[in-house]
Order: structure tokens, then sequence, then C-alpha cells
């Protein structure tokens, strides 16, 4: 069986009480559901990680490359997580990086991302759908 990785960053794992009026009011929960819906009529199941520590997401990846894709979202880490993006850049599989609100509607420092560069694509500003969306992409990327 193959496996998508769902790797969450900071501040994530409080997504439905965070700031509803800008993330929503879905819960991670709600999310990892969701994907797991999308990607199980292939035969996937997912593994979800959420960690507020940048080290902790590092070591993910790295324990993960035999996993067929990943989704993620670095929430702030997208600014300046250095050590994230060198771990991206090693992962062997393709990767969508998403975020639930539209960054470039946003504070101005949230409009440069050090990881989209490296992603196979980039999904923002579609809420809680956009993960679903990315999803769907790595299904169309990653053969079987």
């Amino acid at each position: 069986m193959r496996e998508l990785l769902l790797l969450n960053g900071p501040n994530l794992g409080i997504l439905g009480k965070r700031e509803p009026e800008v993330y929503g009011t879905e819960t991670l929960a709600d999310i990892e559901a969701a994907v797991s819906e999308e990607v199980a009529p292939r035969g996937w199941r997912v593994r979800s990680v959420q960690h507020d520590c940048e080290g902790a997401l590092v070591s993910t990846i790295h324990e993960s490359y035999e996993t067929a894709g990943a989704i993620v979202n670095p929430g702030a880490l997208m600014i300046a997580g250095w050590s994230l993006r060198d771990a991206l850049a090693n992962y062997p599989n393709p990767w969508i990086e998403v975020h639930l609100s539209n960054v470039w509607a946003r504070e101005s420092f949230r409009h440069e991302s050090v990881i989209a560069p490296l992603a196979t694509g980039l999904i923002a500003g579609l809420g809680a759908a956009g993960y679903r969306l990315a999803a769907r992409a790595l299904l169309g990327v990653v053969e079987d």
C-alpha cells in the first residue's frame, strides 16, 4: 500500500480554534479525514504528522523517503525554515506546498516562501479544500 505524507508545521495543530476568520473552522483531524478519503480509492493511506518544532519536521522528512509523495503546510516556516527547506530538497518524491489562506493577500512578510521553489506545486487560499486538491494532484503525478 502506498503512503502519502501529510506534514503540517507550527500552529496547525490548533486549526478550528486558531483565527477561524483566516484559517476556517475545520480541524486538522477533518483535513486528515478528507485527504484519506481522497486517496483511499487508489489504495493509498495517509500518514499525518504535525509538529510545532522545525527539527521534528526535518526528522519526519528524513524518515519518510519511502512515501509516494507529500502534502506540506509549513505554516510560518515557509518564511525562514531553512533546515526544512534543505530536508525537502533531498526528499526524493513529489510534494505540494499548501496554505489555507492566500498568503499574498496578507502581510508582506508572508509573500515569499523559501520552500516553494522546490515544490512540485503550490496551492494557497482555498482553505481546507486545498489539501484535497493537493491529494488529487499527487495522485495524478505519482505513477503506481
